[in-house]
Formats: C-alpha cells, structure tokens, sequence
C-alpha cells in the first residue's frame, strides 16, 4: 500500500493486458485510485470496473482528449499525483522509405502527444507529483529500420529532463524508464518464434527477457515518496543496453531457418 490515497492517470491502457494495463492494475494494488484512458472504450470501461476506478477516452495525439483526462482524474478524486504515459507505436522501417505520413504519425503519437500529457500533468498536480514516461532501450541502443521511432523516444526523454529541472521547485519528479522486448502487442509475432526471441534473450546480462511486471514494479517506485530522483531514463530491462539487440541481417537468417525447418 506504498500508494495509498495517491491518485493517478494511465494513458494508453485500451488494449486488453498491455503494458498500462499491467501498470494500472499494479497501482491499484499499492492502494492507488487510478484513472486508465486510451483509444477504446469497451475494455476502458473493464478496466475502471475491475479497479473501482474510473476511465477516459483520449487519444494521445488530441490535446483537448488528454486535457480532458487529466480533468476527469480531478473532477472523480480530487487530484491528481501520478500521470503514466505508455503509449507507442512500433514502426519498422527502413530510413528511406518512411513516408511523411509515417513521421506525422509517429511525431503525433510519440513527441506532440507525449508533449501535450506532460503539459496537462503539470497543470493539474499542483505542488508536487510523478510523472512518468515509458520510453525504450532503443531510445540509446541500435535496432535497424526503427529510425522514428528511436529518434522520437529519445526526443521525449530530453523533455523529461527538462520538466525535471524547470518544476522541481514545484516537488514535481518527471523519470523515463526504458524496457527492452517485452511482450506486449507491440511486440509482434516475436514471441512466437523461439529461435527469434532466444536471439535476444543471448543480448540480456541478466539471461531472460523482461516483462510487464518489471516495468510496473518500476514503475510503483517512481511513483511512491520513497523516491528522490528526477530527470532520469531508468534502463529496467536486464541490462540489454549494456550489449546490443541483434542486427536484421541475424534475425532474417535465424527467421529463414525456422521457416525451413517447419516447411520440412
């Protein structure tokens, strides 16, 4: 119950036992009230049920939708101490053939949008609060044909710092932590690939892939007041960056072989 009479907004929790899924139910354990707000209403409205919470519809790329999210968070508990933003999309594609329709997407889903939370958060926490942004490994290490994607994770991630420096002063902490894979539905088909997810799994010091429960764990910490840090992008994922994801040359041919094999 480290969270107890905390209140706080999950952005990006409408697909069913994604990662802001697994965080705002994590929250809820540690005696949080939590607001979830995403793009489909139907699992929201589970959600905010099976927590007693409430929900919002908001998509990330709308300020008036995130403005309206933070507002409802105010409006249902009172306040508002901890802002969760893990949205994303997971473009693979090589650097010349992203369209600008791709980089307005991903500009609007993961720096305009995350930009717009950020701002909302801080008009609505007052004096003091956690805001937290789900960035990636990738935002430090190289994963091929995911050029605006990595370049926009770590965009924001330099906003966090910044948030961190300006409104201190307020007791206001902004952190980023950084997963690995993980298996989420961002993740694709990799996790249904053993030769694919055990080329990865080679990458991680700590010898296994992380999953939901580690970010969320991460998470409750950065929330809670035992806390004091700021303006820090927590690399919660086995120590992945300390080595290197594999390269697309790697994973066409260990792909190659198990089609192979499964045609044999």
């Amino acid at each position: 119950m480290r969270l107890k009479d905390k209140v706080a907004l999950v952005l990006g929790a409408a697909g069913r036992d994604n990662m802001a899924q697994v965080i705002a139910r994590r929250l809820a354990a540690e005696g949080c009230r939590v607001v979830v707000a995403g793009r489909h209403e139907e699992a929201l409205r589970d959600l905010a049920k099976e927590l007693d919470g409430a929900y919002a519809l908001a998509d990330i790329t709308s300020r008036a939708e995130v403005d309206a999210a933070a507002d409802l968070a105010l409006a249902r508990f009172g306040k508002l101490d901890i802002g969760v933003n893990a949205t994303g999309w997971g473009l693979l594609k090589a650097t010349h053939e992203t369209t600008e329709a791709d980089l307005d997407r991903m500009l609007g889903i993961q720096f305009k949008g995350p930009f717009f939370f950020i701002q909302a958060m801080l008009r609505t926490m007052g004096k003091g609060g956690s805001i937290i942004q789900i960035s990636s490994a990738t935002a430090t290490i190289m994963l091929d044909q995911h050029a605006a994607y990595m370049g926009t994770k770590a965009g924001i991630d330099h906003v966090i710092r910044t948030v961190a420096n300006e409104y201190g002063a307020q007791g206001i902490r902004a952190n980023s932590i950084s997963p690995g894979l993980t298996e989420t539905p961002m993740a694709g088909s990799t996790f249904e690939v053993p030769e694919l997810l055990h080329a990865f799994e080679r990458e991680y010091p700590l010898g296994r892939i992380g999953t939901k429960d580690d970010i969320a764990a991460a998470v409750v910490w950065l929330a809670s007041d035992e806390c004091f840090m700021t303006g820090q992008n927590l690399q919660v994922n086995g120590g992945l960056t300390l080595r290197r994801n594999p390269s697309l040359s790697e994973l066409g041919e260990i792909a190659a072989k198990a089609t192979a094999h499964l045609r044999s």
